[in-house]
C-alpha cells in the first residue's frame, strides 16, 4: 500500500519544495511526498495522506478545520491541530514552570480595547484598579510586552517604564498581552526540535535584522549550557507534544531561560536560517515524516499528544528527564 506524505504550506517556497524532493529522493518503498491538494472536504471522510506536515493553518482557519477532519480519520498531522488550537504562550510559561524549565517572570494584561459585543458589565469579575504597582515591582523595567498567543515577532514591544507601557499598550487593540521580565543575556539560542527529542541548536541574535540573526561563527559556548538547553528542549516539547517546533533560550548567569517555545510552524527558509541549518531541517524533517508514515495505522488516531494531556487522562505524572 502506497503511503503519501503531504505538506500544506502558504507563501514559503524553499522548504516545502526541498522537503518533497528529499523524501522522494530517498526512494523508500511505498512512500511518496507531494504538496497537499484539497478539493471537497466532507465530514468524517479520510484524506489520501498518511502524514501531513502543516505549515500554514495558523493563518487559514479553513485549513485548520480540514486538518482536524483529516486527523480524526487517521492522518498523522504534524503538528497536532487540536492541541495547536488550544495552545498559547502564557499557558506554555505555566507549563514550563510545571516541568522545571526556567522562564522569565510573566503576567498577563487585559486587552486595551474591549472585545466585540462586550461592555463594562462583562468585566465585573475583574478587580479594578488592578495592583499595577505590585505587578511592576515583580516584573521590573525595562520589560517586554508581547501577545499571549500567536507566532513571530509581531506586536512585541520593549517598555521602559509605566508611562511607556500605557502608550504602547494603547496600540495593541483587542490583543491580550503578556508583560515579561527582560533577560539580559550573554548567549541566545534558537533550537529546532523534531519528533519531540531530535534537537538542533543554533546560535541566534534576536537584536540583529531578521536575515542576520543566525550566527555562523559565534563565541565558544560552555558544553554544559548546551547540554542543559538540549534537555530543556526535549522536556518542553514532550510536555507539549509538538513534533515540529522551535525553542528559544536566553542565557543569564549560566542559566538558560525559555523565551519562546510555541512555534509549531517555525521559519525554515534558506534565506534566513542559512544553508547548514536549512540542510539539517530538510533532512531530519524528511526522516521524521517517513518514520511517521511507516508507523501509520489506517483508521486509527495517529497524532502525537504531549505528556501534559496524557497525564491528565492517566492520572499519573510523567517523570522529568
Amino acid at each position: 500500500m502506497m503511503k503519501k506524505i503531504g505538506i500544506l504550506f502558504g507563501k514559503e517556497n524553499s522548504f516545502p519544495q526541498a522537503f518533497i524532493q528529499r523524501v522522494n529522493e530517498k526512494g523508500v518503498k511505498d512512500i511518496t511526498a507531494e504538496a497537499v491538494s484539497i478539493d471537497i472536504v466532507e465530514q468524517a471522510k479520510p484524506t489520501d495522506y498518511a502524514v501531513i506536515i502543516d505549515r500554514i493553518s495558523q493563518d487559514v482557519p479553513f485549513y485548520r478545520a480540514y486538518l482536524k477532519n483529516a486527523a480524526i480519520t487517521g492522518t498523522a498531522v504534524i503538528n497536532n491541530p487540536f492541541w495547536w488550537s488550544a495552545d498559547e504562550k502564557f499557558f506554555n510559561n505555566a507549563l514550563a514552570v510545571n516541568v522545571g524549565v526556567p522562564v522569565p517572570k510573566t503576567v498577563i494584561l487585559p486587552s486595551s480595547f474591549r472585545p466585540d459585543d462586550t461592555d463594562e458589565n462583562s468585566f465585573r469579575n475583574l478587580k479594578l484598579p488592578m495592583n499595577w504597582d505590585k505587578m511592576f515591582e515583580s516584573i521590573g523595567f525595562p520589560a517586554y510586552m508581547k501577545p499571549h498567543s500567536g507566532g513571530g515577532w509581531k506586536s512585541v514591544y520593549r517598555v521602559n517604564d509605566p508611562e511607556d507601557l500605557w502608550a504602547k499598550h494603547a496600540e495593541t487593540g483587542q490583543l491580550v498581552m503578556m508583560l515579561q521580565e527582560e533577560i539580559q543575556f550573554k548567549e541566545y539560542f534558537r533550537c529546532y526540535v523534531l519528533g519531540t527529542d531530535n534537537v538542533h541548536i543554533m546560535q541566534y541574535e534576536p537584536r540583529n535584522p531578521h536575515h542576520l540573526r543566525y550566527v555562523i561563527d559565534g563565541p565558544e559556548v560552555d558544553p554544559a549550557i548546551l547540554d542543559t538547553v538540549k534537555k530543556y528542549c526535549i522536556r518542553l516539547c514532550k510536555a507539549l507534544g509538538y513534533d515540529f517546533n522551535t525553542v528559544e533560550f536566553a542565557v543569564r548567569d549560566g542559566i538558560p531561560y525559555a523565551i519562546d517555545f510555541c512555534n509549531p510552524a517555525p521559519d525554515a527558509d534558506i534565506n534566513s536560517v542559512g544553508q547548514a541549518n536549512f540542510d539539517w531541517i530538510v533532512e531530519n524533517a524528511a526522516n521524521m515524516a517517513i518514520e511517521k508514515a511507516q508507523a501509520y495505522k489506517k483508521g486509527k488516531m495517529n497524532l502525537t499528544w504531549g505528556t501534559f494531556v496524557k497525564d491528565q487522562i492517566t492520572g499519573k505524572k510523567t517523570p522529568l528527564k
